[in-house]
C-alpha cells in the first residue's frame, strides 16, 4: 500500500491549501562527475529532440581556478516542497501533476512567456531553463513527459540524465532531502569500500593474509 505523501502549508498559496510533497528528488554526487555533459545533452535529446546544452534541465558548470572536488557544480531542480515558481506563476503553467507523483513541472501550451517562474526560482543558477526560439520557460520533471525516450519516466520510472550518466553520480531518491542550503541535494553516492581483505573489484579473487618473510638461518 503507497504510503500517503506528507504535505505543508504555504502562504504563497491559498491559505487552506496543502502542498503535496514530490515523490521524487534527484540528487547529485559532483565528485563523481566528469563533466562529460552526458546528463545534459540526454535531457535534451528526451524532451527535445535535439542535442542543446542549453536546453538541458540539468546544469553542469565547471570552474578553472578550482580545485577538485568544488570544480564541479550540477544545477538539478530540488521539486521544492513550497515550489515559489508554481505559487507566482500567473497561468497555471507551471503546477504540480498530481496524476504523475506530484512532480512540479511546466505545461508549455499555458507558457505566455513571462519569466516568473525563472525570476521566483530562488537558487542561482534558476532551475526553469529560457527556450527562446519559442519564447517559453521549461523545468526538470523527472521524465514524465520525454517524448523521445524509450523507457517510462516519472517520479517512479526512469530518468535520461540517471541512466545515461557513466560515473553514476546521479540518483532519484523518494524521501524529503534536507532544505538546509545544497547538502540534502549534494551528497556522496561513491560504494561503501569493501570489507578487509577482499578486492572490490567484481570476481577477483582475494590474496587472503600477507605471508610473512622467511625466517633466517
Amino acid at each position: 500500500m503507497t504510503k500517503p505523501r506528507k504535505g505543508k502549508r504555504n502562504q504563497a498559496f491559498s491559505i487552506e491549501q496543502i502542498v503535496p510533497e514530490a515523490e521524487g528528488y534527484l540528487i547529485v554526487d559532483p565528485k563523481k562527475c566528469t563533466g562529460c555533459g552526458s546528463c545534459m545533452l540526454a535531457c535534451s535529446l528526451v524532451h527535445e529532440g535535439e542535442a542543446g546544452l542549453s536546453l538541458a534541465r540539468i546544469q553542469v558548470t565547471r570552474s578553472v581556478l578550482t580545485s577538485y572536488p568544488y570544480d564541479i557544480q550540477i544545477a538539478v531542480c530540488r521539486q521544492c516542497p513550497e515550489p515559489l515558481c508554481v505559487a507566482n506563476c500567473p497561468t497555471g503553467a507551471c503546477h504540480i501533476d498530481t496524476a504523475n507523483g506530484n512532480v512540479r513541472r511546466t505545461d508549455e501550451s499555458k507558457c505566455i512567456g513571462c519569466q516568473t517562474c525563472l525570476k521566483s526560482c530562488p537558487f542561482a543558477p534558476h532551475r526553469p531553463i529560457w527556450k527562446p526560439a519559442v519564447n517559453k520557460a521549461t523545468k526538470c520533471d523527472l521524465c514524465t513527459d520525454s517524448p523521445y525516450f524509450s523507457k517510462q519516466g516519472g517520479p517512479s520510472g526512469n530518468q535520461a540524465c540517471v541512466v545515461t550518466c557513466p560515473m553514476g553520480a546521479l540518483k532519484v531518491v523518494h524521501e524529503l532531502p534536507s532544505q538546509t542550503d545544497i547538502r540534502g541535494y549534494d551528497v556522496n553516492l561513491a560504494p561503501p569500500p569493501p570489507p578487509p581483505g577482499q578486492s572490490g573489484f567484481p570476481g577477483a579473487k582475494s590474496k587472503g593474509p600477507a605471508k610473512s618473510a622467511p625466517k633466517k638461518l
